[in-house]
């Protein structure tokens, strides 16, 4: 009687894919994370950066810069959700979550506060343009200076800095005039 051999199947050598989100899954999820201000909304944005990659068909060509594209994908899903967000004028639960979480040495006003300052925040990035927003982005969450941002997005540092600087007024202004209505 002759031994019955089982094949298995070969295993396949990852794909291009894999590959490209095991080495920048982290990348992604805290540069999302860092503009939604939550885990959840952070791992939506991942999601949506990879599957948008899966569904295009083919990879782009990302041999020379895969951090630089994975970070400008991950920049622009987040600002698109928190845009999508300020029109549904929706909470997410980890704001809510954090209400809990918040250091016991502020008053419940100070908190508070802080976390409207927060929101505020990332609505007025969200609503600044395309490019702005990934520059603000760029420059302000992720450190980088403006010879990099100039280098990521194919443009001058003079550009680069004519645009934060632009950016960073507008943001003041509706700061401002948030301060100056909840301060009366």
């Amino acid at each position: 009687m002759q031994a019955v051999r089982t094949l298995r199947p070969i295993p396949q050598p990852p794909s291009e894919l894999e590959t490209l989100f095991e080495a920048h899954h982290d990348r992604v999820f805290r540069t999302a994370q860092r503009i939604t201000g939550s885990p959840a909304d952070a791992e939506d944005v991942l999601q949506t950066v990879f599957l948008r990659l899966v569904k295009s068909g083919e990879l782009p060509d990302l041999s020379q810069h895969p951090e630089a594209y994975l970070s400008r994908a991950a920049i622009n899903a987040s600002l698109d959700l928190m845009r999508s967000r300020s029109r549904s004028k929706s909470v997410g639960l980890t704001d809510v979550e954090a209400d809990n979480l918040q250091s016991k040495t502020k008053s419940p006003e100070a908190q508070h506060a802080d976390r409207e300052l927060q929101t505020l925040i990332r609505q007025a990035v969200a609503r600044l343009g395309k490019t702005a927003g990934e520059m603000f982005v760029l420059r302000y969450y992720e450190g980088h200076d403006n010879q990099e941002i100039a280098k990521l997005l194919g443009t001058s540092q003079m550009v680069v800095g004519v645009v934060l600087h632009r950016a960073r007024t507008k943001l003041k202004k509706e700061i401002a005039q948030y301060m100056a209505k909840h301060q009366k």
